[in-house]
């Protein structure tokens, strides 16, 4: 199958597995050998699926032109990938979300992140959807070394976006230092909160080596996407303590989730996880054999060949 993804990145062609900065969307194209086109650039070949991400920014912009016409025209069928959570549309003014929702109108299908987001637009748009699971491309990972892991890794910046409060208040309870990647919705004074640690920004390779030096994963996030966070730390067999909601959270720490807003849950299992080292060792050995069965990349192939 002929496949091309079209968003708002400004790269054309295929995605190489050696690529360092290899985030989900980059490896979602890389492993279907699909073509990467931006959206408004001339198309010149014909595809037997075309995926659109639609932008969350810019929609004035992008109202202008009728992308979508364009696209379906060199493309057997047509899908839209979802991007960030399933209600974000919402909070644009009524003419960009009936332009949202029209768009998902035209598509043959679409693809969405979460169990939870499936029977959102299902019901949203009366279309079959299917889940394309969050993925890693491993080839720039081999030979990980296997340090000596402390420390505390919590998933967000200080917004609601992220829940990066929520996740601060329960990394305390470990007793160890508390560590947070540096984002895109970082918010002004985080470097003066009391035992939290700034990472630098960093590539998707540096990122894995650096969060597989720390025991601990922490993200209480209320924005359920694609859940990059808490597959990373299954991957590295790291037990993460997150929200329910999210498949790579649920599937993947299942020990560790809890309801959405109950910190009294959380605060346990982190005490359990410092305290029971039999706990511990059972979860991070458990959310590894959960990632290889659900998330690796042959799962995910098996899944989508099964699919379509």
């Amino acid at each position: 199958m002929k496949i091309a993804f079209f968003t708002e990145s400004n790269y054309i062609g295929h995605v190489p597995r050696t690529l360092n900065d290899m985030r989900t969307d980059l490896a979602w194209v890389c492993a279907l050998k699909a073509s990467h086109i931006p959206l408004g650039h001339p198309i010149d070949e014909s595809y037997d699926l075309g995926i659109v991400v639609i932008p969350k920014k810019n929609i004035q912009q992008l109202i202008q032109v009728d992308y979508i016409s364009q696209i379906r025209k060199s493309c057997s069928r047509l899908a839209t990938m979802q991007e960030g959570p399933h209600w974000y549309f919402q909070d644009y003014p009524l003419n960009h979300q009936a332009w949202f929702y029209n768009i998902l109108m035209e598509m043959d299908f679409l693809f969405v992140h979460n169990e939870i987001d499936k029977k959102y637009y299902s019901g949203l748009t009366g279309k079959t959807c299917h889940v394309m699971p969050s993925l890693m491309i491993e080839d720039t990972l081999k030979d990980l070394p296997e340090p000596k892991r402390e420390n505390v890794m919590i998933g967000g910046n200080f917004c609601h976006w992220y829940g990066g409060f929520d996740s601060y208040i329960v990394a305390q309870e470990f007793e160890e230092k508390v560590y947070i990647p540096s984002m895109g919705r970082k918010i002004e004074g985080e470097e003066r909160m009391e035992n939290l640690n700034h990472l630098p920004y960093m590539n998707w390779t540096e990122w894995i080596k650096t969060l597989n030096k720390f025991k601990y994963g922490v993200h209480l996030m209320r924005t359920h996407a694609a859940g990059t966070f808490a597959l990373n730390c299954a991957y590295l067999g790291i037990p993460c303590i997150g929200y329910e909601g999210l498949d790579t959270q649920e599937i993947c720490h299942s020990e560790c989730t809890v309801e959405l807003g109950n910190i009294v849950q959380a605060k346990q299992i982190a005490e359990k996880l410092r305290k029971d080292e039999e706990f511990y060792l059972y979860c991070s050995n458990k959310t590894k054999e959960k990632y290889k069965t659900f998330y690796h990349e042959n799962k995910f192939k098996l899944t989508w060949n099964s699919r379509l």
